[in-house]
């Protein structure tokens, strides 16, 4: 037997151990977490919390929100069943008697195959996660083993079960009293061994507006990894209302929404901002809702619009939302949407420069041409490579920093408009001096547009307390103008 089974099997059976304090103890599978619930006794019997969300995510169980509580109880000592793993995660404790539990990771990958067995009581609690398979065997008559789970059984849904044989030769279990002895079913007995087992694949990682710029970044950052799944707007339309119903949510882990309505002036019109406010609003509301039922981290990409540009200084996550136009006011209703998904980041960005059309690249245009423009150069804030959303995005997903808000955007000195187009001029060999400063109100004059923010600037300290530090814009803008032409 090996060392967790011996360690497992150390733990009382009969009796159950009275413990004073919640403890989390991990094991040989990845995600598998034993959990030791304080059991108050006393002569009349005993009382223990038995899931208890607050304390348990302290100490780093997934908020899996469940929304089921089975109860498998079993007559005899010796009932045996499994292996199971389902497509949802799982949270098993005993309310009478004792189990020897047995888990096996089959999910796709290094450990698949992996075994880690325990005796579980009332004072013993399995989270066990999407794709390790579970059993167990009674070691008491009138065992009630009971597990709440995070989605709903149905006919699909068990259709993407993964089973192996109990008496399995390579996991080995060894199992207290022997399966020629135990109360099996013959489903159970019926199932395959490890070596023709299907591993359960992880789930899928959707980048909504996958051909803008970002999504585009994200196509080449992200491409070869598996599970990734890169939809344009002819497949995930945010202003469609059965867009989110046709999505599989049970296969699905993360969504990072790169989509968005953004056409800042066209908004101002009655059309536009009904298109703005159906995808950037509407939209993400109903995403943001399937996120939050189904357990699936939301990545959402906003902007420094739903801000109005008066503030004194850096702008914050915590500053007030105040937008001063329609498309910035339909961004803003989509971040308090995203805002209620238990995992979710929010990111607030600025500027974004990628591949396709935006200000560098007209810039660049311009320059090539010989025109001499006039820029504003009373908007400051700082350009957004969309390399370094990107890669901030893998780093906050992978990196394990706590679900919230941040602002992602390039870093160094801002800047205004004025000088990023100097800049671009200068490495097109024109003089910056054929750049023009003028005011936003002296360059929108007579034009029906939306207002904008004049300052943009967003403080990037909670970015980099998570060990993530962008590029400085003015390098990043090198590097782009180098390995870019118009």
């Amino acid at each position: 037997m090996g060392a967790s089974q011996t360690a497992g099997q150390e733990r009382t059976t009969a009796a159950v151990h009275f413990s004073k304090h919640l403890a989390a103890q991990p094991t040989t599978i990845a995600g598998l977490t034993l959990f030791d619930l304080p059991v108050h006794g006393d002569n009349r019997g005993w009382f223990k919390e038995n899931w208890q969300r607050q304390k348990m995510t302290e100490l780093g169980l997934p908020d899996f929100g469940p929304v089921q509580n089975n109860i498998s109880f079993n007559a005899s000592r010796g009932t045996t069943r499994g292996i199971h793993a389902e497509p949802w995660d799982k949270y098993i404790s005993v309310a009478t008697g004792s189990v020897f539990g047995a888990w096996v990771d089959l999910r796709q990958g290094s450990t698949f195959g992996r075994v880690f067995t325990a005796v579980i009581n009332p004072s013993t609690a399995v989270y066990v996660p999407r794709g390790v398979g579970n059993a167990f065997q009674s070691l008491e008559d009138n065992t009630a083993y009971t597990y709440l789970v995070n989605d709903h059984w149905s006919a699909e849904a068990q259709a993407q079960y993964t089973f192996l044989n109990l008496a399995d030769s390579t996991a080995a279990i060894d199992w207290p009293i022997p399966l020629e002895e135990a109360e099996l079913s013959h489903k159970d007995r019926a199932h395959p061994p490890l070596s023709e087992v299907v591993p359960m694949a992880p789930t899928t990682t959707l980048v909504l507006g996958a051909t803008g710029q970002l999504g585009r970044e994200l196509t080449c950052q992200l491409a070869d990894r598996p599970g990734v799944e890169f939809l344009g707007r002819d497949r995930f339309d945010l202003s469609d209302p059965a867009a989110v119903e046709r999505i599989d949510w049970r296969r699905v882990g993360t969504v990072v929404n790169a989509a968005a309505y953004t056409a800042v002036d066209e908004a101002e019109t009655e059309d536009g901002g009904q298109a703005a406010w159906a995808a950037n609003a509407e939209g993400v509301a109903r995403l943001a809702q399937a996120c939050a039922q189904h357990q699936v981290t939301l990545i959402h990409v906003s902007t420094d619009y739903v801000f109005d540009g008066t503030k004194d200084g850096a702008y914050t996550e915590s500053d007030p939302l105040r937008p001063v136009n329609a498309y910035g006011t339909s961004k803003a209703a989509g971040d308090l949407a995203v805002g209620v998904v238990p995992r979710h980041y929010l990111l607030r960005t600025s500027w974004v420069i990628g591949e396709g059309t935006n200000f560098v690249r007209t810039m660049q245009q311009l320059a090539e041409r010989g025109i001499a423009p006039s820029v504003v150069s009373d908007q400051v804030g700082r350009m957004t490579f969309t390399r370094d959303l990107a890669e901030a995005i893998v780093h906050l997903r992978n990196g394990g920093a706590p679900y919230g808000t941040y602002n992602v955007t390039s870093g160094g000195e801002p800047g205004s408009w004025a000088e990023v187009a100097r800049h671009v001029y200068a490495h097109s060999g024109r003089s910056p001096q054929d750049v023009t400063e003028v005011t936003t109100e002296e360059y929108f004059a007579g034009k029906s547009v939306a207002r904008r923010p004049l300052n943009s600037v967003l403080d990037l300290a909670k970015l980099e307390d998570t060990g993530f530090t962008p590029r400085d814009q003015w390098e990043a803008l090198g590097e782009y103008l180098a390995d870019s032409q118009p």
